[in-house]
């Protein structure tokens, strides 16, 4: 009964966590690393094709942007996740793939012309699409046998359409021990979606720590402050530009735009453009639309019995075509602009920061979380000048932030989530925050509020079964001469291959002497055609 912290180890994305019981070998979570890394993350110890199973708390690709090159270095188990999860990940993979593969395309033409080696992308829509047929769903509160010996409970977080905290229980030789993985803590009063549901028991704690350093303050009048930055923008004849991620916040702002136009709180703009320019945004509202029922809050539910659709209201425009996305900055009229991606790391909103970071008149909003290294970041803190597209752009704009807006609980929520347990769990593991952030948290419910607690780093090993550390992690800093090395190699896909092999050969153990021999026959007749 083992636990190993491979990723979101002192970094707030790519989280990863492998857990040995029962004879079987689970992960929860399989996500990518977003951002600047600080930190290098071990690799998963055994072949991927040894894996038996995926726990997934939730859709966010720093959680599960990872699974298809699992697939593709050989797992062939299932991927368990809550209804609206999976429906998620239908989306928000296929649309990982697109870029993964988009990349690889233009690497490779600039490549090709200077000689260079060709890029193979992380993965391709072939692997994302076997990946997605791996996906079995499951209800919030509905515990359900993984394994002999295993168990496991969906429970609502709070912090996006469908996301959970994973209850795991585990018994080995007479011993019971419960593991609750927190997943993303969500913010309490979110619209649309419920508050974190509240879990009383556990033996071992894994939670994240995004804001446990600091609070959001009190609750902001996100109408108010909202209706305030349009209604200036709109004045001085410029357009509200949103980075957005596709699935939650833009779904979120959609709610608010909803009561801002119903109350007509934005004066002398008539019935002003609101434009979603994201085409993995309008499906995810579509998502949510399919998804309303035994995921949407009270207040949202109320609505949709009233006829009202909580997140659709007139002049409310989408543009899914290039052609339409490239149209809305030739329309001078001011305008609102929700586009993806969140953290302007790619996608159309650098086609829209283009356009008006330079005027005076527009505004460039932001409504989520800038990771360090991300061009949102760099905007945030005061960049007087960026370039896009190899093109230096000067910030004129009004760079602007609406308060409080997070998917994440902050300190208060996290401390709240963490003592509802009735009784201090054996062990809390501290992850998914920023290096300080990871230390600070730690310290503060370890020296004084008392529980055992510990933030480790990427490679530690826990024997759950007798609460001690059996391989510690090392604090390894990523050496940036190497940030543009590209995650996987026709060679590395060859390796996994090999691996693949291995596990195959020992699931046919016991087989009939006929079948090994021809399976034998086989792979000496392929190592004769390769061997050097």
């Amino acid at each position: 009964m083992k636990l190993t912290f491979l990723g979101a180890s002192h970094e707030v994305t790519g989280s990863c966590f492998y857990l040995e019981a029962c004879g079987k070998h689970i992960l929860i979570d399989c996500g990518m690393e977003q951002g600047r890394d600080s930190f290098v993350n071990q690799e998963l110890p055994i072949p991927a094709a040894m894996v038996d199973a995926v726990l997934l708390t939730h859709a966010h690709m720093d959680h599960s942007g990872k699974l298809p090159l699992l697939y593709k270095q050989g797992y062939r188990g299932n991927i368990h996740a809550t209804g609206a999860t999976t429906a998620l990940c239908d989306l928000m993979l296929r649309d990982s793939a697109h870029i993964q593969m988009s990349e690889a395309e233009w690497r490779n033409r600039k490549r090709k012309r200077s000689g260079g080696a060709p890029y193979e992308p992380i993965y391709n829509m072939e692997d994302t699409l076997a990946t997605i047929r791996r996906f079995v769903s499951h209800d919030y509160g509905k515990k359900f046998s993984l394994y002999e010996g295993i168990e496991i409970r969906f429970t609502d977080v709070g912090h996006l359409l469908g996301s959970a905290s994973i209850e795991v229980w585990v018994t080995e030789e007479g011993v019971t021990k419960k593991i609750v993985f927190s997943g993303d803590i969500g913010n309490i009063n979110q619209p649309l979606i419920n508050d974190p549901q509240y879990i009383s028991e556990a033996d071992y704690v894994v939670m994240e720590s995004t804001y446990g350093d600091r609070n959001h303050g009190e609750r902001p009048d996100y109408i108010g402050e909202l209706t305030q930055i349009i209604q200036s923008t709109l004045d001085r004849g410029g357009n509200v530009v949103i980075p957005s991620f596709a699935v939650g916040r833009t779904q979120v702002l959609l709610y608010y735009l909803r009561k801002i136009k119903d109350s007509q709180l934005v004066k002398g703009h008539g019935d002003f453009k609101v434009y979603i320019d994201s085409p993995m945004a309008i499906e995810s509202t579509q998502i949510f639309h399919e998804n309303m029922l035994g995921y949407f809050d009270e207040e949202a539910l109320d609505l949709v019995k009233r006829g009202i659709n909580p997140i659709s209201f007139p002049g409310l425009k989408t543009a899914i075509t290039p052609e339409e996305s490239k149209a809305i900055n030739f329309d001078g009229e001011p305008k609102v602009i929700i586009s993806a991606s969140g953290m302007c790391e790619a996608g159309r909103i650098r086609h829209h920061l283009k356009h008006n970071l330079w005027r005076e008149d527009s505004t460039i909003l932001f409504v989520g979380y800038q990771s360090v290294g991300s061009l949102g970041r760099l905007l945030l803190d005061g960049a007087s000048e960026v370039k896009l597209f190899g093109e230096i752009i000067q910030v004129n704009a009004k760079i602007a932030k609406l308060s409080g807006v997070s998917g994440h609980a902050d300190r208060d929520g996290l401390l709240k989530w963490l003592q509802s347990f009735a009784k201090k769990p054996e062990r809390v593991f501290v992850v998914h925050g920023d290096d300080q952030i990871c230390e600070q948290f730690t310290e503060y419910i370890r020296d004084r509020l008392g529980y055992q607690a510990v933030a480790p780093y990427s490679g530690t090993t826990y024997d759950l079964k007798e609460n001690i550390c059996v391989v510690e992690g090392r604090r390894i800093p990523v050496d940036r001469a190497q940030e543009t090395r590209k995650a996987s190699s026709a060679f590395e896909r060859l390796v996994n291959a090999g691996k693949r092999l291995l596990v195959v050969i020992q699931n046919n153990k016991g087989g009939t002497n006929k079948d090994l021999g021809k399976f034998a026959d086989q792979i000496n007749a392929l190592c004769d055609k390769w061997d050097r």
